[in-house]
């Protein structure tokens, strides 16, 4: 998909939850959460399991890390519009051994975003967020290679890089005032992720 079409769905997006927002105020609707609510912070860091970013069926890969923002920004429905960021590193690693000749390659994905999010706030439970949204993505690919030989190379620059639009939900509580632990799903840099986040 063209990057002009992905930044068009996410406007639409965004401007589809901005109207559903002041038409919520306008009836006098207002919504009120412990756990988020306009004009909250939140920052989480997370480490995550599985991924989409590439179909490798062999090698290894590792954990995830990822870092996110998010901040309230408009009531809609029984719900807050949140509006962030998101940094995350994915990588892997294959190796080759024959008749004494052995070489590796990596690839080293990082992923840096933008994203929104809808906060039910209906749920009468303390300290508990849930949400689910859309990112806008660029995945930015380092690919490298050695061998037992002194051979080694990789490339930088638009090797592989990709822009995608994905989908994610998850939960946050918190259990001990201002710090919680969340769980996500996703199809970004990887399918799950858990961590803990600090909102302020």
């Amino acid at each position: 998909m063209k990057k002009s079409a992905l930044f068009s769905i996410a406007i639409v997006v965004i401007s589809v939850f901005s109207a559903a927002g002041v038409k919520a105020q306008s009836k006098g609707m207002t919504q009120s959460s412990d756990a988020f609510g306009v004009g909250t912070n939140v920052i989480s860091a997370g480490i995550g399991l599985g991924s989409t970013i590439a179909d490798y069926t062999y090698g290894t890969q590792s954990p995830g890390f990822n870092v996110q923002y998010d901040r309230g920004i408009w009531e809609a429905g029984p719900g807050v519009i949140s509006l962030g960021g998101y940094i995350g590193i994915k990588d892997y690693k294959y190796g080759y051994i024959d008749n004494g000749y052995a070489y590796s390659e990596k690839w080293n994905y990082t992923v840096v975003g933008v994203r929104g999010a809808w906060h039910f706030t209906g749920l009468d439970i303390d300290n508990l967020d849930l949400y689910g949204g859309l990112m806008l993505a660029y995945y930015a690919l380092s690919y490298s290679y050695s061998d037992n030989q002194g051979n080694s190379g990789g490339s930088l620059g638009n090797y592989g890089n990709t822009v995608g639009l994905s989908v994610f939900a998850g939960a946050k509580y918190y259990f001990a005032g201002n710090l919680g632990a969340f769980g996500e799903l996703g199809f970004g840099a990887n399918v799950l992720s858990l961590g803990l986040s600090y909102k302020f």
